[in-house]
């Protein structure tokens, strides 16, 4: 079985500004010195995802989890090390970030689509069903921004999520509506794993890990802390978790 997505050594690091007073930056100034700090998101990370199988990623806030699959999904780009990303990748990142405000639902489901690089032909086809998935028949005519929160999350998770893609990249988004629809959501993802959609999941829940994933990568501050069986994977998670002995 081939891999979708191979990362070698990959790291990503941030230049970041440091604030300093007036007495400080003077000297700095003048000596040529680069008020810079170095971050690094992400430290040498090394796996591979074969085609069809499932990823899930843990790991506490400031991980770097969500700066993994922007590097997959080709947002941004590693600043060392290589990842190699292998078909069409559907990021369930940032929902609805292409939307207009003032345009409509319906407006907005071709205005997404396109930028998600569906033809205008084949959102045509699309659209009943994305409409029908997101159960707001009676408000596409109306702008997004007198939708409610869970609304608009709705048809931004229906829009991304109308054709099947080879890699589905999910980061915490499952919070979709109330508990009904977000099962929805996940019997959609479920889906997409039946017919052979690679899966990289970020989620703090190792349930949910244990139920969609057959490997996870740990990362603890940009490193790679575990690769492997979800059931090792997941008690590692856990263990990091627990406050540190007195």
């Amino acid at each position: 079985m081939s891999a979708n997505i191979v990362a070698e050594n990959l790291t990503k690091q941030y230049h970041l500004s440091k604030h300093r007073t007036f007495k400080e930056f003077l000297p700095a100034l003048f000596s040529g010195q680069k008020i810079i700090n170095n971050f690094k998101a992400l430290s040498s990370l090394n796996f591979s995802i074969d085609r069809g199988s499932s990823l899930g990623i843990l790991g506490k806030n400031g991980s770097g989890k969500s700066t993994l699959l922007k590097i997959i999904a080709g947002v941004t780009k590693p600043s060392d090390g290589r990842i190699t990303v292998k078909g069409k990748v559907a990021p369930l990142i940032e929902l609805g970030a292409g939307f207009h405000p003032e345009l409509t639902g319906k407006e907005n489901v071709y205005l997404n689509g396109s930028i998600l690089g569906i033809k205008k032909k084949q959102m045509d086809l699309y659209y009943k069903d994305i409409v029908a998935f997101a159960e707001l028949e009676a408000f596409m005519d109306q702008p997004v921004k007198y939708y409610s929160s869970g609304m608009y999350m709705r048809l931004a998770f229906s829009v991304a999520v109308a054709e099947q893609p080879d890699i589905l990249l999910v980061d915490e988004i499952l919070a979709v509506g109330d508990l009904r629809f977000q099962q929805k959501c996940l019997d959609r993802i479920a889906s997409f794993q039946n017919r052979g959609t690679t899966l990289v999941l970020v989620t703090h829940s190792p349930d949910q890990i244990e139920r969609y994933c057959r490997r996870v990568l740990v990362l603890d501050k940009g490193n790679q802390k575990y690769f492997g069986t979800v059931k090792e994977g997941v008690e590692l998670y856990k263990q990091s978790l627990q406050p540190p002995p007195r």
